[in-house]
């Protein structure tokens, strides 16, 4: 199996553990006693060891090796998946949701120094490709969660399933897993991964991908409850969340291609900056004149921003084991503060009532995230990160 399509296989697996989740929220809380609070931890827990992950990973990496790093990883999502079926509390689901995030850490911090090192100047084609995998096995999970719990007559095993997804990739990995650059084991080298740390243009990246995540993140939790809330069935909402990522996964792979016609990537990324803050306002104010416009809006505003933030972040160094730190680093931070979004919807949902006020909240994110993209010039990418 080339590489590239192996790649796409393991990004299939790094968000079902959590896509899943919001299509069979009644379902959990008529079986458990758990508050809307605690549903979002299991959203903000996978999301905080996602961007936990990110810091150490590299460092694991040296000590046993990056291809095992990556086929632990895959076991640790397999694992945490099919442990939900034996769980009876809420302990079970947010200890397999923190290991599930630690899985797709290894994974997330490790690949796209892969991508840039073997597809070179068609780098942001293939990350479309990676990204759409990502986002296919979210759109996957969101639609048929409630399909495969009527299924099993259990939401436990509908959960479960997909750790059998998991595992495949495993076993392909395993079979024929490509040699990933040497993550570096001289003291130089890590010298200068840890001297990105003082540069301040890292630290914009990451908060510019941590805004991207927020978004990203409370969507996925969050959106199919804010319907059902409204009236709709958890089929419907999930079949919305699955459309929502279906239009993620086409986004993923258009915006990339743009983006790789030109070195400026700004004018393709204020398209999905534009489609988020609209689609963020209309479900703010305005969520039942049109749902799926609305979706449509936040799938392809979404769908782009998570590659081309990781791409911008590659964009700023030509080495691809330069370029795989600072994204390391970009992620790492993105997804350690974004994920804090989840949770605090959660709790403006139990003391307010409704999610309304999150929605505008990531409408204003949305705008900072702009105002950050500006500084985004090409020109100045070789004196912003220095070596």
């Amino acid at each position: 199996m080339p590489a590239i399509l192996l790649a796409m296989l393991v990004g299939l697996n790094l968000r079902p553990s959590m896509a899943a989740i919001g299509p069979l929220v009644e379902r959990i809380q008529a079986d458990i006693a758990i508050s809307y609070a605690q549903l979002a931890l299991l959203t903000t827990l996978p999301v905080l060891a996602m961007g936990a992950g990110c810091f150490i990973a590299v460092a694991l990496a040296r000590r046993c090796g990056a291809d095992r790093l990556i086929g632990g990883s895959l076991l640790m999502i397999a694992l945490a998946d099919g442990l939900r079926l034996a769980g009876h509390g809420v302990a079970t689901l947010l200890i397999t949701a923190l290991v599930a995030g630690i899985g797709i850490a290894g994974i997330q911090a490790l690949l796209p120094a892969l991508i840039k090192q073997q597809a070179r100047q068609r780098t942001p084609l293939v990350m479309g490709w990676y990204i759409a995998a990502i986002m296919g096995g979210a759109a996957l999970a969101a639609t048929l969660a409630a399909t495969l719990a009527d299924l099993t007559g259990s939401w436990r095993a509908s959960l479960a399933l997909w750790g059998l997804v998991a595992l495949v990739a495993f076993l392909a990995w395993q079979r024929r897993g490509p040699v990933l650059p040497d993550t570096g084991k001289d003291k130089e080298q890590r010298d200068r991964r840890a001297s990105l740390y003082r540069q301040p243009r890292v630290w914009t990246l990451a908060i510019f991908f941590s805004l991207c995540a927020s978004g990203y993140a409370c969507v996925l939790a969050w959106l199919p409850p804010y319907y059902m809330e409204l009236g709709w069935t958890e089929s419907a909402a999930g079949l919305l969340l699955g459309y929502l990522t279906a239009l993620e996964v086409v986004a993923g792979l258009v915006l990339p291609a743009l983006a790789q016609r030109r070195a400026d990537r700004r004018p393709v990324l204020f398209i999905p900056l534009t489609c988020s803050l609209a689609g963020f306002l209309l479900l703010w104010h305005t969520p039942d004149s049109s749902p799926w416009f609305i979706t449509t809006l936040l799938g392809i505003g979404l769908g782009g921003l998570f590659p081309l933030s990781l791409i911008v972040s590659m964009d700023h160094h030509p080495d691809a084991q330069r370029a795989g730190d600072i994204t390391a680093i970009a992620q790492g931070a993105g997804y350690s503060l974004g994920a804090l979004t989840p949770l605090i919807a959660g709790v403006i949902r139990d003391q307010l009532g409704g999610f309304e006020w999150a929605w505008a909240g990531l409408a204003g994110t949305t705008l900072l995230m702009a105002l950050i993209a500006l500084r985004f010039d090409p020109r100045h990418f070789s004196t912003v990160i220095r070596d």
